[in-house]
């Protein structure tokens, strides 16, 4: 019996903590060059094949890869960031959020 309960709290532990790590949604750009633009405005690193067109920086204003957008060619954008939030554009998806007051 303590056998099981250890597994269930071990269970809960691993499911409350796996998902905070790291978020991703999607949304869409119109063409490299936006993301781009964008990419130049945080200070990331952009680049770009024929399967599509990428940004990456360390969410602070250098380049790095703690928050990307990649974009597969004529399809949605992908972004993964840390934490939980959910960006809506590359801009918020790239650069951390402001700090609220308290």
């Amino acid at each position: 019996m303590r056998t099981f309960i250890a597994f269930l709290i071990l269970v809960a532990i691993a499911g409350a903590i796996g998902p905070a790590g790291a978020a991703e949604t999607t949304f869409r750009l119109s063409t490299a060059d936006e993301l781009k633009a964008v990419c130049q405005k945080v200070n990331g690193k952009f680049s770009q094949d024929q399967s599509g067109y990428g940004c990456g920086t360390d969410c602070h204003g250098q380049p790095g890869t703690a928050c990307t957008v990649f974009c597969k060619t004529g399809a949605k954008c992908y972004a993964q960031v840390d934490g939980a939030r959910r960006p809506k554009d590359a801009l918020s998806a790239l650069q951390a959020p402001a700090r609220r007051k308290r």
